[in-house]
């Protein structure tokens, strides 16, 4: 299958500079919330205002790109391996066009790639399905959000959080609250529940890449998102940590199967600028997302 390495820039540009509209629509949703004139209301002003101009100029929303982190769903047959080396071709690209800040650090040495090429750099999540065309979705992880997301292994002692729903909640707060205004609130919660504590954080970072307005089809875990979602805005950490109604946008849980000796909850919190893209091939055209 052929992949323009054009498309898949135009894919990274997509991310790093357009913001998805369900969550600038949760962001002015938020601003209309706020005190007029309070700390809350002026950093979600500067934010919105970012985000425009972010949008007109096509330059990133933030200057930390973060991780790029890729889903591929593709039909049976497509070698992975090119698919993997058309999009390191684009990566490199993108970053020569400033869609993304050169991130990809040498953990011994030190050294910067300087083009966001390097060892399980960007990250990549291959998955063959039955459709005959393929998608890559695309999610950028900075590291503020990543240095506050938490992993919590049930029963959690300290808060009394038992392997069951209400242990969940209790330890999902906490990892709000310990993030504060760290993880650039207001922010965006993908949780998995069960799994091993690698395929726990991978399952709870794919829940950022749903639409902020969808509904859980499972009814206890869509009521979970809706109670922590105002619990945590409750908390009055508000944008930035400023203070205020807004610390988190959504809520997104996925259930995995776990060992019978394990019962890990991930929180993978993303910041307010929430960069995920969709890009299908189909019948030689691009369509985006």
């Amino acid at each position: 299958m052929d992949i323009p390495v054009a498309s898949i820039v135009e894919l990274i540009r997509r991310a790093s500079t357009l913001l998805p509209p369900d969550v600038e629509a949760a962001l002015q949703a938020a601003r209309a919330r706020e005190e007029p004139s309070s700390a809350a209301a002026e950093a979600l002003d500067a934010i919105l205002e970012n985000v425009a101009l972010s949008r007109a100029l096509s330059r990133p929303v933030c200057q930390d790109t973060g991780t790029p982190i890729f889903y591929v769903h593709h039909p049976p047959g497509v070698s992975t391996r090119s698919v993997r080396a058309c999009i390191e071709e684009a990566v490199a690209e993108a970053t020569h066009q400033a869609f993304l800040r050169p991130n990809a650090v040498d953990a011994l040495s030190g050294r910067n790639s300087g083009n966001n090429l390097g060892i399980g750099f960007p990250v990549f999540h291959f998955e063959e399905w039955e459709n005959e065309w393929l998608e890559v979705s695309l999610l950028l992880k900075g590291g503020g959000s990543e240095n506050v997301s938490a992993q919590y292994e049930l029963p959690y002692a300290p808060l009394q959080a038992g392997r069951d729903l209400e242990g969940v909640r209790r330890v999902v707060l906490e990892a709000v609250h310990r993030a504060q205004g760290q993880g650039c609130a207001p922010g965006i919660l993908g949780i998995a529940i069960g799994g091993d504590r690698s395929s726990g954080y991978t399952f709870a970072k794919a829940q950022l890449l749903r639409r902020l307005d969808d509904l859980n089809p499972q009814p206890e875990l869509a009521a979970l998102e809706e109670r922590l979602l105002h619990e945590c805005n409750e908390l009055g950490i508000g944008p930035m940590g400023f203070g205020g109604k807004t610390t988190v946008l959504g809520v997104k849980i996925g259930v995995l199967h776990r060992l019978p000796a394990s019962y890990f909850v991930s929180v993978a919190y993303m910041c307010w600028a929430c960069r995920r893209a969709c890009l299908t091939l189909r019948d030689g055209q691009a369509i985006f997302a």
